[in-house]
C-alpha cells in the first residue's frame, strides 16, 4: 500500500464518519427533516468498493447512501445542502436524505423502497450490455433486502443474460431491529448466488483494504463478460436503523465488541504501525476533514430553499386547474 493510497483511504473514512456525525447533530437541531439513516461502522464498505470502481461505472444505492455519494465525488456541500432540503443540494432540495442523485457522476440514487435497487441496477446493466460497453453497475443493498422478490428476479435475469452488475450486500446483521438469523433461513447471503449460477464471495466489511481488493477482483470478473457477481460485506452499524431508532434491541456487549473493530480506528492504527503515515499526517487529515464538514454545514445553512416546488414534475397546478384559454 502506497503512502498516497493510505492517506486517501484514511481521509475518505474520516470524512464519512465526521460527515455523518455532523448530520446527526444537525438533525437533532431541527435543520434536517424526515428520515435520516446513518452509516458509522460501515465506512470500509463504501470507501473500499467505490475506490475500486471506475469513473464510468454506475452506482445504485439504498437510503443509507450519504457516504456512497461522497465517495462517488459529490461535494460534501451538495450532499449536506440536500439533507437540509436546499436548492443547492445535489437533487435540488427535492430528494432529501434518501434520494441523492448525480447524473454526471453516474450516481443513480438513493432509493427508499427496500429491494428497489435490484431492478434499477439490472436495467442499467442490460442497457450497458446492449451498448457493448465496458462499464459496470455497482448495486448496493442491505441484508434485509435479500428476502425481497426483486432480489431473486433480478439476480436470475442478470445471470441469464450475463449482465455486468456487481451486487454488493452491506450485511450489517439487522433488518431494522430484527437480527439476520431471525429473518433469513440462509444467513450467509453470498451463498444465494449459487442458485443462479453466479459467483458469490464473503469479505470482511470492516477492513477497507479487503473490501477494495475483493471489489477489484469482482469487477474484473464482471467486465470480462462472465456475468454478475455477488459480494457480501460483513459489517456493522453502530447507530440504530435511523435517528428514530435507539438500537435498544442490541446488547451493550455486542456493540462494544464490534466497536473494538472500528474500521476507521483500526485502519489509522495500521498505517501508523506500518509506517505508511506519521501521526502528524493523520492529525492533518482530521483537521482537513473537520474544516470540510464545517464548511458544508455553513453552506447548507446559508443556501436558499427551492423556489419553485412544481419544477421538474410531469403535471403542474396550471395543467390541472388551467390558466385560461
Amino acid at each position: 500500500m502506497q503512502r498516497n493510497t493510505a492517506r486517501q483511504f484514511l481521509y475518505d473514512m474520516t470524512l464519512a464518519r465526521r460527515f455523518e456525525e455532523a448530520a446527526a447533530e444537525q438533525y437533532t437541531q431541527g435543520n434536517i427533516g424526515g428520515f435520516l439513516h446513518l452509516y458509522p461502522g460501515e465506512e470500509a464498505v463504501a470507501v473500499g468498493s467505490l475506490r475500486a470502481a471506475d469513473a464510468g461505472d454506475y452506482v445504485v444505492s439504498t437510503y443509507r447512501e450519504h457516504v456512497h455519494a461522497l465517495m462517488r465525488g459529490i461535494p460534501p456541500t451538495a450532499v449536506m445542502a440536500e439533507l437540509f432540503g436546499k436548492a443547492t443540494g445535489c437533487s435540488g432540495g427535492y430528494g432529501g436524505s434518501m434520494h441523492l442523485f448525480d447524473k454526471e457522476r453516474r450516481f443513480l440514487g438513493g432509493y427508499a423502497i427496500v429491494g428497489e435497487t435490484f431492478p434499477v441496477a439490472t436495467g442499467v446493466a442490460y442497457w450497458l450490455r446492449m451498448q457493448n460497453a465496458t462499464d459496470a453497475v455497482l448495486c448496493y443493498f442491505g441484508d434485509g433486502a435479500a428476502n425481497q422478490g426483486t432480489f431473486h428476479e433480478s439476480l436470475n435475469m442478470a445471470a441469464l443474460w450475463k449482465l455486468p452488475v456487481l451486487f454488493i450486500c452491506e450485511n450489517n446483521h439487522y433488518q431494522i431491529g430484527t437480527e439476520i438469523h431471525r429473518h433469513s433461513a440462509v444467513a450467509e447471503i453470498h451463498r444465494r448466488a449459487i442458485a443462479y449460477g453466479m459467483v458469490g464471495r464473503r469479505v470482511d466489511g470492516m477492513d477497507v483494504l479487503a473490501v477494495y481488493e475483493a471489489t477489484r477482483l469482482a469487477l474484473e470478473h464482471v467486465r470480462s463478460g462472465n456475468g454478475p457477481y455477488l459480494l457480501e460485506c460483513d459489517t456493522y452499524r453502530y447507530r440504530g436503523h435511523s435517528m428514530a431508532d435507539s438500537g435498544a434491541y442490541r446488547s451493550a456487549l455486542e456493540v462494544g465488541e464490534l466497536r473494538a473493530r472500528d474500521p476507521l480506528e483500526t485502519f489509522r492504527r495500521q498505517v501508523l504501525e506500518e509506517g505508511r503515515l506519521e501521526q502528524a499526517e493523520c492529525d492533518a487529515v482530521e483537521a482537513e476533514v473537520r474544516d470540510s464538514v464545517e464548511a458544508a454545514v455553513r453552506f447548507a445553512e446559508e443556501s436558499p430553499p427551492p423556489q419553485q416546488l412544481d419544477k421538474d414534475v410531469y403535471v403542474t397546478p396550471m395543467d390541472l386547474y388551467g390558466g385560461g384559454a
